[in-house]
C-alpha cells in the first residue's frame, strides 16, 4: 500500500497528507513531518532534518521509541512521566511542559511560538536553539 502511494505520488504529481502515529513508516511516505501533541504542531520541517535533529523534546521521545535497524545499537527509548493531557483541557504554557525532561518555569507559564530555528525547521519550545537533542540512532545530529 505504501509503494502505490509513492507511485501515484511520483506518476501523478499528488500531494498527500498522510498521518499515522509508526515514524517508521512517515519516514518512508513523507517528504516532511509535522509532529503533533494534543492537537497542537509542536515541530515542522523536512523529514530528514525532524528525524535526525530533532528541535522538540516530543519528537525526540517519539524517535526514541523506533527500534533501530541494526541489532547493534542499543534501543533506548525515554520515558515520558505522566498522562498526555486532554485537548478540551490542556494545560497552561507549553501544551507538552508537564511530561518534558527540559521543562523551565517560562513552560509552565507561556505557550511558545511555532518559529524557525534553522531553514525550513520549526519549532514550538522556548530551548530549541539550546536543545542538543537525539535524532535516529547511529545518525549524527550535527
Amino acid at each position: 500500500m505504501l509503494n502505490l502511494l509513492e507511485n501515484l505520488k511520483q506518476e501523478l504529481g499528488l500531494s498527500l497528507i498522510f498521518i499515522a502515529h509508526d515514524v517508521s513508516v512517515v519516514e518512508h511516505v513523507s517528504d516532511r513531518i509535522a509532529v503533533m501533541y494534543v492537537g497542537k504542531i509542536v515541530e515542522i520541517g523536512k523529514t530528514d532534518a525532524v528525524l535526525r535533529r530533532p528541535l522538540h523534546p516530543y519528537t525526540e521521545a517519539l524517535i526514541s521509541a523506533i527500534p533501530p535497524a541494526d541489532p547493534d545499537i542499543k534501543f533506548q527509548r525515554i520515558p515520558l512521566p505522566g498522562e498526555v493531557p486532554s485537548p478540551a483541557n490542556p494545560p497552561p504554557g507549553c501544551v507538552f511542559h508537564p511530561r518534558c525532561l527540559y521543562a523551565q518555569e517560562i513552560c509552565k507559564t507561556t505557550p511558545p511560538a511555532l518559529v524557525a530555528v534553522v531553514d525550513d525547521h520549526e519549532a514550538s519550545c522556548h530551548f530549541a536553539s539550546e536543545l542538543h537533542l537525539q535524532g535516529i540512532k547511529g545518525v549524527p545530529n550535527d
